[in-house]
């Protein structure tokens, strides 16, 4: 069995997997498959779920409920060190005693490989740090760490990677950096990584897919612009990026539109992005997909008028503002500084124009602020 489960290949597959303690369901009924070789993202808060679904995927925690199988292989109750699979954690975990030549060829020794040279300085030169082979952990900078701990993992050539944050300790650039270039290191070692984060931007910057979690069930699942073009709940809009969610009524329909009434103004939404359960809705638009414009302009598409800026913020590639609305709520907008529009300043009334392609529509019985106010990852576990 053991030797079965070191050679297992193909997708990761979990049925209907459950993990409780005690009263507490951390996961609940998660059931999903990911394709061998593709970039895997389980994006949540903290207390999702999702540093659970990968403790039980590497063995460090067995589910209450459900099968975890890889390729045809049930690997549910497999000792952690008979799977092959590496986990790449956040504090990256290096032997601070040994060189990174030596921390990279361990696993490699330790399965009885005598020949090492060639494998570790191949994965060395992918992770453009050869010079350093001789340093010890404690003389590399955190981004160079934590490309050796990539390098680490991937020398085994694991059928599966587990990225349990492992970009949380690095500064902002460095993070981005990083970001770009362990989706390049994917697609040139071809493995499957499974990539847990709380970060949307990480997360939409680097899987092919992404599970957003939430209370321990998979929300949606999908393409990062699958998700962010058209959620399907009021969660994954607002944790996913921004959005502007005004409620709103279904009156009718045209072709392959639906018209829907805003506090009094009609506006039209593309069918395959409603996702209500009866007339009442939350009408959804990114910031970014208004155009802010002064009332007497004329302009195409959906229209809100009656507004007036309440704030402005540059922030260098655009501008954000706030647009208070007749009916009393602040709509958020923003606007790319191309030179093409004049900046607006406070107190301006004017007029929110979007094409209704970029329109999606929720259920209106749905908490309009789910997924804004999320626990930071420090202050709570999984």
């Amino acid at each position: 069995m053991a030797d079965s489960a070191n050679s297992a290949r193909g997708d990761l597959k979990l049925a209907s997997v459950t993990k409780s303690y005690g009263d507490f369901t951390a996961v609940d009924d998660l059931s999903l498959t990911i394709p061998e070789g593709s970039f895997f993202a389980l994006l949540g808060p903290s207390g999702c779920g999702k540093t659970t679904t990968l403790r039980m995927v590497a063995g460090l925690e067995e589910p209450t409920v459900g099968t975890i199988h890889l390729g045809s292989t049930d690997i549910t109750f497999t000792k952690p060190y008979q799977r092959p699979i590496n986990t790449v954690f956040q504090n990256y975990a290096l032997f601070p005693h040994l060189t990174i030549f030596e921390n990279i060829a361990f696993g490699l020794r330790r399965r009885g490989i005598k020949d090492v040279d060639e494998s570790v300085n191949k994965v060395l030169d992918l992770v453009e740090l050869p010079h350093l082979a001789q340093r010890k952990p404690t003389q590399l900078s955190g981004g160079q760490q934590q490309r050796i701990a990539l390098a680490r993992a991937i020398v085994n050539r694991p059928a599966l990677l587990l990225l349990d944050e492992p970009l949380g300790a690095l500064d902002l650039k460095l993070r981005r950096q990083m970001q770009i270039e362990l989706k390049w290191i994917q697609k040139e070692v071809g493995l499957t990584f499974v990539h847990v984060t709380h970060d949307q931007e990480e997360a939409m910057t680097m899987a092919d897919t992404i599970a957003v979690m939430n209370e321990g069930k998979i929300e949606q699942m999908g393409s990062p612009a699958e998700l962010y073009d058209n959620p399907k709940t009021a969660f994954v809009a607002n944790f996913l990026g921004q959005s502007n969610l005004i409620k709103g009524t279904l009156v009718g329909t045209d072709g392959d539109s639906l018209v829907a009434d805003l506090f009094g103004q009609k506006i039209s939404l593309p069918r395959s992005r409603s996702h209500a359960a009866d007339s009442s809705i939350y009408a959804g638009i990114r910031p970014e997909k208004f155009r802010i414009s002064l009332l007497q302009t004329s302009t195409s598409g959906n229209l809100l008028s009656g507004g007036k800026i309440e704030d402005v913020s540059y922030i260098g590639v655009s501008t954000q503002y706030q647009v208070m609305m007749p009916w009393g709520q602040e709509l958020m907008v923003f606007e790319q500084n191309d030179d093409g529009v004049a900046p607006f300043r406070i107190g301006d009334p004017v007029n929110i124009s979007w094409e209704p392609i970029f329109t999606f529509a929720l259920r209106g019985d749905e908490d309009a602020d789910a997924g804004t106010e999320v626990v930071p990852e420090d202050l709570d576990e999984e």
